[in-house]
């Protein structure tokens, strides 16, 4: 019985790795993919701060820094999907035949959220909060390259993976570790982890830009309870 069990763990151990593996290679071929046009991608991030022409570089290395950042941010954008159903794929074995074709229906779903956080750190948080930033105390702001493409790159990768919740929940809620009622019963302190939440993601300290974090935020909220009403 114990060699049965130790071999059980040892599986489990290997076929964790494999699903890592082919999340990294599907990684790497996004990168390799995003070397093609990660200039153009650069030029795409820069258009809220008035184009390239306003970012400054100092170091030598600082602009090749900023291409591979890029071309990191856009290669695991382009393999979400695979990346996703790898972890989806590690957990199939243990589940019932229509909890399977369930969790299957997450990955477009998954992919389309993450897209939705990014678009709308782009479109809706860069859009206002840059304008407050670069002219505050009535001072003109000329950032480095790699200053700015960190805030970007961090700023759109967290609100997508935030846009994620309604998922995760679902996850917790199918294990019996949350409900719906509960989530609806502790909507106040929901509140306040989202404030707390949008204050740290949040690029500026103006309620206006926290604001406009928060609402969707509590409507990805709205949108977990239903997940987790559905998790039975």
């Amino acid at each position: 019985m114990a060699t049965q069990n130790e071999m059980g763990v040892w599986d489990h151990v290997n076929e964790l790795r494999q699903r890592l593996f082919k999340a990294v290679i599907a990684l790497v071929i996004g990168m390799l993919i995003s070397f093609i046009f990660a200039q153009n991608l650069i030029e795409f991030l820069a258009v809220p701060l008035g184009g390239t022409t306003n970012l400054l570089a100092i170091e030598v290395t600082e602009q090749v820094g900023v291409f591979f950042r890029v071309s990191l941010l856009a290669g695991f954008i382009l393999s979400f999907p695979v990346i996703f159903y790898q972890v989806i794929a590690y957990i199939l074995p243990g589940l019932y035949p229509n909890e399977q074709r369930m969790l299957l229906l997450f990955i477009p779903i998954a992919t389309l959220l993450f897209l939705g956080g990014v678009a709308f750190a782009y479109y809706v948080m860069l859009q206002s909060a840059l304008p407050f930033l670069t002219t505050f105390l009535g001072f003109q702001t000329k950032p480095r390259i790699s200053n700015y493409i960190d805030f970007v790159t961090n700023l759109i990768f967290w609100v997508g993976v935030s846009f994620e919740t309604p998922l995760i929940v679902f996850a917790l809620a199918k294990f019996k570790i949350i409900t719906a009622r509960v989530l609806i019963q502790q909507w106040r302190y929901a509140l306040v982890v989202i404030a707390l939440m949008s204050a740290v993601v949040t690029p500026t300290p103006d309620p206006v830009n926290m604001g406009l974090l928060m609402l969707p935020l509590t409507g990805i909220y709205l949108l977990s309870i239903l997940m987790a009403s559905f998790a039975k």
